[in-house]
């Protein structure tokens, strides 16, 4: 238990986490949203230093900030109305969304599971790694279906999120990518949720088709994960 008294109460580690992420949020506005300063990844590394500090285990800290999490469920299905505004232009653009969906998700599953089974990762790893880039609820119930450790695709998730959050907007205007609607939904295929929340601070454009492609490469990763792993012969 921590040794310092104010950590036992139950309010206290949601109140630090809500100041931290604000301060991170704020010195990334004023850096003009550098990648390397996203919030998600500053305020995990303020938030471990001052668990450490304080000497706080992970399991007191995640049951002070259980009320965060239930925030997750509605915050999703809000994802539907920004959507809900797209619906004239998703309708019109449903044929290459699809085609677009199955290559990324494709390629997601099969470039983590090649680039494991490559360098000798072993069989439980390979399957971990697999559904990598699908939000993490769906990911690590396909990684404890399949025989993998839930635990360990809940990093790989991670920090997939993460990487994709900070670069892909970059690599994708290198290339030329202008489209707000195809930046969101290559954005939600490879950094899921960390990803949506990173469109959306681009224009509300993005992160709609974003949160589709998150939603959408779910679904196609539960499906595709098992019957890749068993045409590979894993």
């Amino acid at each position: 238990m921590s040794s310092w008294a104010l950590t036992s109460l139950p309010l206290f580690w949601t109140g630090v986490t809500l100041l931290v992420y604000l301060f991170t949020l704020t010195v990334y506005r004023r850096c003009g949203s550098h990648p390397l300063l996203l919030p998600v990844l500053t305020s995990v590394a303020i938030i471990i230093a001052l668990l450490y500090a304080t000497d706080t285990p992970y399991p007191v800290y995640a049951e002070h900030t259980r009320f965060l999490t239930l925030l997750i469920g509605p915050a999703t299905v809000a994802l539907a109305v920004p959507l809900y505004g797209q619906w004239g232009r998703l309708k019109r653009l449903w044929q290459p969304l699809l085609v677009a969906l199955l290559a990324g998700s494709v390629t997601a599953i099969v470039s983590a599971v090649g680039i494991a089974w490559w360098l000798g990762a072993s069989l439980e790893t390979v399957r971990s790694l697999a559904p990598r880039a699908a939000t993490m609820p769906i990911a690590m119930d396909v990684a404890a279906i399949t025989g993998g450790l839930p635990s360990f695709t809940n990093v790989a998730v991670a920090m997939t999120g993460v990487s994709g959050a900070m670069f892909t907007f970059g690599l994708l205007r290198l290339v030329g990518v202008r489209d707000p609607a195809v930046q969101g939904f290559a954005m939600g295929l490879s950094a899921h949720a960390i990803g949506t929340a990173r469109a959306f601070q681009e224009n509300d454009t993005a992160g709609a088709f974003s949160a589709l492609g998150m939603g959408l490469n779910g679904i196609a990763t539960a499906l595709l994960v098992p019957l890749i792993l068993m045409l590979w012969g894993l």
